[in-house]
């Protein structure tokens, strides 16, 4: 993810590192027939622990194990490290007795893979003894017909030690185990009520802690009021250096506007640190200009730059989406708060954006605060931010929820190219899907998506393809 100007020196909120539990293994009986192999095996193994370090991960390395008392022994120790994703290293031939029960007790998800040394074998020198370094691919099979018997999913990728087409491969199912950590382990902000009639964005919390884990903490209005009423002169003094620092200020911004929503965000902070949130979806419609309203309409500043350290957070309560926001930051994409504005048939793109909070992250340059007089469809004034997403490569991800209950990933692959953008304070962009905006829009809307989304940059359909798979989740990638 492309890092502005504006975004630099905001210190993101450091997640969770992802823990990945490791294994490797070969057949014991092997050892006693040929010395040198073992150690080349154990080599092997150092290097893709070497690997895996350098991904930006927590290992809990286990060693090398050589039969099945030993798999169950390295069960045991990772069903106690609460892993979020069991690689198992195929370093030769092994019986699937000696994976099985790491799969089973751990609870995590499991990655095979089938490394082998070098990109081929030399056919003219190597005897069994150096073949079977390369038998990597020989258990992969076996281990598939095991663990499909026992219930287990899997994951596998093959190729050699130093292969990058093979470690980008791995590297995503270690990005989706992170975002499956932080989904399991998250705590979401629920602040205020439902935009009242957006029967589409209602969501049970319960729901997403069976399908998602993680918990939903229920927060009031009050619970950012008396923190709001708790900062000092000198905190919002400060913020609004900070936004003065990473924002343009357009002329339309009033002073105390501006003021009254660094306050805010300094009460946001502590609000996201006094309940150890990871992200927050929030909505209050609030009276006549009364403090409730105020606050509520004085969130957009202080939600922005969470958003950009890393706590999502979405407006009109839309929980789904401040889940799917985390999820594309998650995978270093960003993840704006995002709905459509209007479809332009004369340059074939579709327009679209949100008023409200916005990952400076993923802004084509520094974001403007816009003072506004009236906040369309809401009570309140005040400021709110305004940029347009980066030129190239995005994608649409989206948390739908069928009939039955069930969630699921939507995403579609665009490009945000140049032209014409409103400025009315919203986070805006034009997105060219390669076909007619027309049908895309009918496609997208008949996915189940709600009317909000997140978008990010990059395009990150297989990203998510593998979220989905450690989720559990479909995924419905709409495409031209």
């Amino acid at each position: 993810m492309t890092e502005p100007a504006a975004h630099r020196g905001l210190q993101r909120i450091t997640p969770r590192r992802t823990r990945i539990g490791l294994v490797a293994g070969g057949l014991g009986a092997y050892w006693p027939q040929f010395p040198d192999l073992l150690p080349q095996l154990q080599a092997s193994a150092r290097r893709v622990s070497e690997r895996f370090a350098a991904l930006d991960c927590e290992v809990v390395d286990v060693g090398f194990i050589s039969d099945a008392q030993e798999g169950a022994a390295a069960a045991e120790k990772l069903r106690v490290a609460d892993c979020d994703l069991i690689v198992g290293f195929l370093a030769t031939y092994m019986t699937a007795s000696m994976l099985v029960p790491v799969a089973q007790r751990s609870g995590a998800p499991v990655l095979l893979l089938n490394l082998q040394p070098t990109e081929a074998m030399d056919h003219a020198s190597f005897d069994t003894g150096a073949w079977l370094a390369y038998c990597g691919a020989c258990p992969l099979p076996e281990m598939a017909n095991a663990f499909e018997r026992c219930g287990i999913d899997f994951r596998s990728v093959s190729g050699y030690l130093e292969d990058e087409r093979a470690w980008a491969r791995i590297d995503r199912w270690i990005r989706a185990a992170g975002v499956r950590a932080a989904l399991r382990h998250g705590r979401h902000g629920l602040l205020g009520h439902l935009y009242p009639g957006m029967m589409d964005v209602v969501t049970d919390p319960t729901l997403v802690s069976a399908q998602l884990g993680g918990h939903v903490e229920i927060l009031e209005i009050d619970d950012l009021r008396v923190r709001v009423e708790q900062v000092t002169e000198v905190e919002t003094s400060a913020r609004m250096g900070l936004a003065g620092e990473l924002f343009e200020l357009d002329d339309s911004v009033q002073l105390e506007d501006f003021r009254w929503g660094a306050t805010v965000s300094v009460a946001l902070d502590r609000l996201v640190e006094d309940f150890a949130l990871d992200s927050l979806a929030y909505y209050h419609r609030g009276l006549d200009g009364e403090t409730h309203e105020r606050i509520a309409a004085g969130m957009i500043l202080g939600a922005s730059l969470l958003t950009a350290r890393g706590v999502p957070a979405a407006g009109e309560y839309e929980l789904r989406t401040s889940l799917a926001m985390l999820v594309m930051d998650r995978l270093g994409a960003g993840g704006s708060f995002t709905e459509l504005q209007a479809l332009n048939f004369r340059d074939n793109v579709v327009e679209m954006g949100h008023d409200g909070p916005a990952h400076l992250a993923i802004s084509a340059r520094k974001p403007l605060l816009r003072g506004l007089g009236v906040y369309h469809g809401k009570r309140g004034w005040g400021v709110s931010v305004e940029f347009d997403v980066q030129q190239g490569p995005v994608t649409l991800c989206g948390l739908g929820q069928r009939r039955d209950g069930s969630f699921n990933l939507i995403a579609s692959e665009g490009t945000v190219v140049p032209g014409p953008l409103l400025q009315i304070g919203n986070t805006t962009s034009r997105v060219d899907f390669g076909c007619d905006p027309g049908e895309w829009t009918d496609a997208w809307s008949a996915s189940g998506v709600a009317h909000h989304w997140a978008l990010g940059t990059g395009h990150r359909a297989a990203d998510l393809a593998a979220v989905a798979d450690l989720l559990h989740l479909d995924l419905t990638v709409v495409a031209p």
